[in-house]
């Protein structure tokens, strides 16, 4: 399997595809959230990412680009959305966002209960698969 620098095109393409196995068999998310991200000191490109995860639509997607209407924004430096979307590392987020590397506007409240969910079987093996995929 091919490993693809986190949030590069390559990844997200590989990403979606990966999405798009367990589509049918993922149960919705445990929350309803639309989150636009800034993702900052990228090893690639010129400057930072901006990217979305939304769940409205009963899946997890996250992609380029941000929503237009969002419930929150978050704002991360790479190793720190690495850490917590690909290695499922909740201490990394806590310790980020205690540290002040991590800026939330919007409704935390959202972004709160979704990090206190325990994620289902699928959806662990969709992460897991993200993991296998990344450099």
């Amino acid at each position: 399997m091919d490993k693809h620098e986190f949030l590069s095109p390559a990844w997200t393409e590989a990403a979606r595809k990966v999405r798009e196995e367990y589509a049918a068999s993922a149960p919705a998310p445990p929350v309803n959230l639309r989150m636009n991200l800034v993702v900052n000191d990228v090893p690639f490109g010129d400057g930072p990412i901006d990217a979305h995860l939304d769940t409205s639509a009963g899946s997890f997607e996250l992609d380029e680009g941000h929503l237009d209407e969002a419930d929150l924004m978050v704002t991360v430096d790479y190793e720190t959305a690495k850490a917590i979307l690909i290695d499922q590392n909740p201490q990394a987020g806590m310790q980020a966002f205690m540290a002040g590397r991590i800026r939330v506007e919007g409704d935390m409240s959202k972004l709160l209960a979704l990090q206190a969910t325990q994620l289902d079987p699928t959806h662990v093996e969709v992460a897991a698969r993200m993991r296998e995929i990344t450099e």
